[in-house]
């Protein structure tokens, strides 16, 4: 797959954009990718920290999104909410970097389920995310 911005169209390898009228839509776009479950998003320039890479918060905030999405999916799409959410920073995200992770269920519960996801760019570990998000019984007011 390519993954020069120049050259490459998400669309054609099968990603869906995100949409989100909240905070994802300040941050985004973020993608998704039916046929295996994986998000991604462009790193861009708004995504930068101080010293010109993506900024950890940016990544918290990527993971949090697909794998709470991941989550609900898996709680019959119940709203869920984050309970906890651990990152363990590895490598850097580069500007111009197509960012993914791969969602994966490790349990259910009755009323929790348990996530974790490795933030690629390519094969190379940028990130880490492990968490917890407690299924709603009823929607937020």
């Amino acid at each position: 797959m390519t993954t020069d911005p120049k050259n490459f169209d998400p669309a054609s390898e099968g990603w869906t954009a995100v949409e989100d009228q909240g905070f994802i839509a300040h941050v985004g776009p973020l993608h998704f990718r039916d046929s295996d479950g994986a998000y991604a998003f462009r790193a861009e320039q708004k995504h930068a920290n101080l010293i010109g890479v993506v900024h950890g918060g940016m990544l918290m905030s990527f993971a949090d999104r697909a794998l709470g999405e991941t989550a609900m999916r898996a709680a019959d799409g119940a709203n869920c909410v984050t309970i906890q959410l651990e990152m363990k920073f590895i490598d850097v995200g580069r500007l111009g970097d197509w960012i993914e992770v791969h969602p994966r269920v490790v349990k259910r519960t009755g009323s929790l389920v348990f996530m974790r996801g490795d933030v690629r760019e390519g094969k190379r570990l940028v990130a880490s995310a492990d968490g917890v998000w407690k299924i709603l019984r009823r929607k937020p007011g």
